[in-house]
């Protein structure tokens, strides 16, 4: 293993285990501030001991995503420095914006929310977990500008054998970003969703705090279902996105090898890279994948074999990734579906309950699959057709990235531990009497 491939591994571990909390606190944080609008506008005391508990869930997740995030930036400085210097003028000034303008806020507002009960009035404290809320939606905001740069570059200009800021405008209304914003937005909301629906099923089953859960059950089976369905639906849109900017891509994720208008999709494929075909194409549905793509069946769809194979992302993780995402996508409605008609037969349906206590992880899983196919669907260019990933590189002895990415793994595998057991721990517990 060379410097390259090490590093890409590192940015791996700490990416993938760093999203495991951001969806959580960008919906969770939502729903709090939900329910604790119905205790001030209310006064019912449930309603406060609701968003204590949720809250302290939530404060779980937030630190460990706090942690685990901070190491990420880092990487830009000590593993990839060629990239930082090649285009930080635009990586850098959203970033900057980012932590200056969201992070600050939320850090801030969190702190006076959770030592500011029965501090201040009852109005402001909402207010604050209300600003905590829009500060880390505002921060995934900018960090997805940032990387729908590296996935579509636009209003930048070369100067001195760099890329340089010339339309700021145009780089904080790049299509892409938004369809990938949306994207992940309305993903990390139905996650969160999913989660509120997991634990107040587990109370439920257990006839524990009934009137309590069964009003979060309510809350979170609302967010879940409407997110599942615009996800779904806007994943489409963002599917269409990837086809006009990132037509390799769209080729490995299908495993599309020749190109041809009336485009078919096949609904059992088995890739074959190595011979640059499918060793197994059943069930075909004529036009379908032009049609996907571009809103027309008689579009033409590029196949892999008209770029060279240097330009060629990995197939194999494109293509299942992509299906892992999409599978469990079209899945999740139907479960809403299920849950919303049985909402009130909860402790009568056992078998339903567990099993949306162990669907729980199950929308973070489609995420990561969601962000594989982004990320590695986007190779070999780490900012698309303008700078290679092997370009990037810092130039550091392959030993050095090998001890960080060993030290990295086993600090993360231990915070992951720590998270389970806090967040299991705390859940299962319920809400405190008093």
């Amino acid at each position: 293993m060379d410097a390259l491939l090490l590093s890409r591994l590192q940015f791996a571990v700490a990416t993938f285990f760093h999203f495991i909390f951001v969806p959580l606190t960008l919906g969770l944080s939502i729903m709090i501030a939900i329910m604790e609008t119905k205790y001030v506008r209310t006064g019912d005391e449930e309603y406060k001991r609701m968003t204590k508990f949720w809250g302290k869930l939530f404060l779980i997740n937030f630190a460990i995503g706090i942690v685990t995030g901070i190491t990420l930036e880092f990487q830009f400085g000590t593993n990839w420095s060629r990239y930082s210097a090649y285009v930080g003028d635009i990586f850098g000034s959203l970033l900057a914006i980012e932590a200056t303008a969201a992070f600050f806020l939320e850090s801030t507002f969190i702190a006076v929310w959770v030592f500011g009960w029965n501090r201040i009035g009852k109005k402001f404290h909402a207010v604050t977990i209300w600003l905590v809320a829009i500060a880390s939606n505002v921060s995934a905001f900018w960090i997805i500008m940032a990387n729908g740069f590296m996935q579509h570059p636009v209003g930048y200009v070369m100067r001195n054998g760099r890329a340089e800021l010339e339309d700021f405008i145009a780089v904080i209304t790049n299509p892409f970003a938004w369809q990938q914003f949306l994207h992940v937005l309305f993903g990390a909301w139905m996650t969160a969703g999913f989660f509120v629906l997991g634990v107040s099923a587990y109370h439920l089953m257990k006839k524990n705090e009934v009137s309590l859960f069964r009003r979060s059950f309510n809350i979170g089976l609302v967010f879940a279902l409407v997110f599942s369905v615009l996800v779904a639906s806007q994943g489409h849109l963002h599917g269409n996105e990837v086809a006009k900017t990132q037509p390799t891509k769209l080729a490995a994720m299908e495993s599309h090898w020749e190109t041809q208008t009336n485009a078919p999709m096949y609904l059992i494929t088995v890739p074959d890279p190595e011979n640059e075909r499918n060793s197994v194409e059943l069930l075909g549905i004529p036009s379908l994948l032009s049609f996907l793509a571009y809103s027309n069946p008689d579009a033409e769809v590029v196949g892999l074999k008209d770029f060279p194979k240097e330009d060629r992302p990995p197939v194999w993780i494109s293509f299942l990734s992509f299906r892992l995402m999409v599978g469990l996508g079209t899945l999740f409605p139907l479960i809403c579906l299920l849950a919303w008609f049985w909402r009130d037969k909860l402790p009568d349906k056992q078998w339903f309950a567990r099993m949306l206590i162990w669907i729980i992880p199950l929308p973070i899983i489609a995420l990561e699959a969601g962000w594989t196919l982004a990320e590695v669907g986007r190779q070999p260019w780490i900012v698309y057709g303008m700078m290679r990933t092997s370009d990037a590189v810092s130039p550091i002895d392959t030993s050095q990235v090998a001890i960080t990415l060993v030290a990295i793994t086993l600090l993360y595998t231990l915070l992951g531990f720590a998270e389970v057991y806090l967040l299991k721990r705390v859940a299962e517990r319920g809400p405190v009497t008093h």
